[in-house]
């Protein structure tokens, strides 16, 4: 009896102790593990189970055929790359020339660059509104002020169909060239400015700094920073939903807004999963570019 209970301890030790001699987990260990188990259930629940839950939604072919059959998809398809092409094109050239002017010392640049970030900073659905009000074409503030001091007639911002893309477009380029103009200043002021100097030694001008200097630096940045605004703006829902809601008759919607017109006011979950899953092509292959340019500026 004495031989067995003196054997338990034993028994008991080897199961809670490795064979270096430290516990299977340590007082940080566990203190570390019970922080992370409720972000893992978060993850699980918020993360995992949506995206698995939507590709089994995704695997019924009907819903297919009543997408591919719908007359409003091939525009909203036509609409989705104009507003990706057009929108993303002109956000990033803008801010790569605003930025040129922003990193120019002066506290009246300072201030003038606290302004410029307002529209990113502000939240989506009262900028928007406002200029939902604003573009009104019966009584909002652009056509008065269009027929007050020109004389003319406005046109119809929203109810016309290519006004309706056109202020879209602008809209979303308005909210987020703040945001990616600063991303660009960042990059700039980040040059060491030794290379202008021995540019400016050299005879270089404005152009040819700007060729051989500040582009080649920030390259990487630009690049990366064009590939998350394009992943980031096909899920662009607010823009197009708080502007036009899609209309008039359906013709400004995006694969974002017509996934959510399939899923929630036609109770179509299936449709809209396929709607949505319709961006794949262009998103799978940028991400993995993404990704694969991170990975190798971090090994760098």
């Amino acid at each position: 009896m004495i031989a067995s209970g003196a054997a338990l301890p034993q028994a008991n030790s080897s199961r809670q102790w490795l064979g270096s001699g430290r516990p299977l987990l340590s007082f940080k260990e566990k203190w570390a593990l019970f922080f992370l188990m409720p972000f893992a259930a978060m993850f699980v629940a918020f993360v995992s189970y949506p995206i698995l839950y939507a590709l089994f939604l995704a695997t019924d072919r009907s819903a297919y055929a009543r997408v591919f059959a719908d007359p409003i998809y091939a525009r909203t398809l036509w609409n989705t790359f104009l507003f990706i092409a057009i929108g993303v094109m002109l956000k990033m050239l803008l801010a790569l020339g605003l930025s040129s002017f922003f990193v120019l010392p002066g506290r009246a640049i300072r201030v003038i660059a606290a302004l410029f970030i307002l529209p990113w900073a502000v939240p989506h659905i009262p900028s928007i509104l406002s200029i939902r009000w604003m573009l009104n074409s019966e009584w909002g503030m652009i056509n008065n002020i269009l027929f007050q001091v020109f004389g003319v007639d406005g046109p119809a911002w929203l109810t016309n169909p290519s006004y309706g893309m056109a202020s879209i477009i602008a809209v979303h380029i308005w909210k987020y060239l703040p945001f990616w103009t600063m991303i660009l200043v960042a990059a700039r002021l980040g040059i060491p400015k030794d290379l202008y100097e021995s540019a400016r030694i050299d005879g270089a001008g404005s152009v040819q700094q700007f060729r051989y200097v500040t582009f080649p630096a920030i390259a990487n940045v630009f690049l990366t920073s064009t590939m998350l605004t394009t992943i980031w703006s096909l899920g662009d829902f607010n823009s197009i939903y708080l502007l036009t809601g899609g209309g008039p008759m359906e013709r400004t919607n995006t694969l974002a807004t017509m996934g959510i017109r399939y899923a929630f006011r036609h109770a179509d979950f299936q449709a809209g999963i396929v709607t949505l899953m319709s961006a794949l092509p262009i998103l799978v292959p940028l991400v993995i570019v993404l990704t694969r340019r991170l990975r190798r500026n971090a090994d760098a």
